[in-house]
């Protein structure tokens, strides 16, 4: 039978835990801005296309937006900038097109 009556003992103190637990944090915040963004770029596509009929220009631009975030998930400096910067792009052809 499980051992539900865990009590913490000399050798698990919770402060041990705040420098990692602040690390998995931050990542988890870096990933869910970065997967938002890219997210954000392919429901942008397909209002190109579905709107404008620019179905070409959204298959680029999904392409564009999945490198951008792959290459923000890489390099924590530039992280969510690449697909931001695609994302304004695709917001200006939107508004020209």
């Amino acid at each position: 039978m499980a051992d539900t009556d865990r009590r913490p003992t000399d050798e698990y103190r919770p402060e041990m835990d705040g420098e990692i637990h602040e690390k998995t944090y931050d990542g988890f915040v870096e990933f869910t801005t970065l997967s938002t963004l890219v997210v954000m770029c392919w429901v942008l596509a397909l209002a190109l296309g579905g709107i404008k009929g620019a179905w070409i220009a959204a298959i680029v631009y999904v392409v564009l937006s999945s490198a951008a975030g792959a290459i923000g998930a890489l390099s924590r400096s530039i992280a969510w900038k690449a697909p931001a910067a695609v994302f304004a792009l695709m917001i200006l052809h939107f508004l020209v097109v």
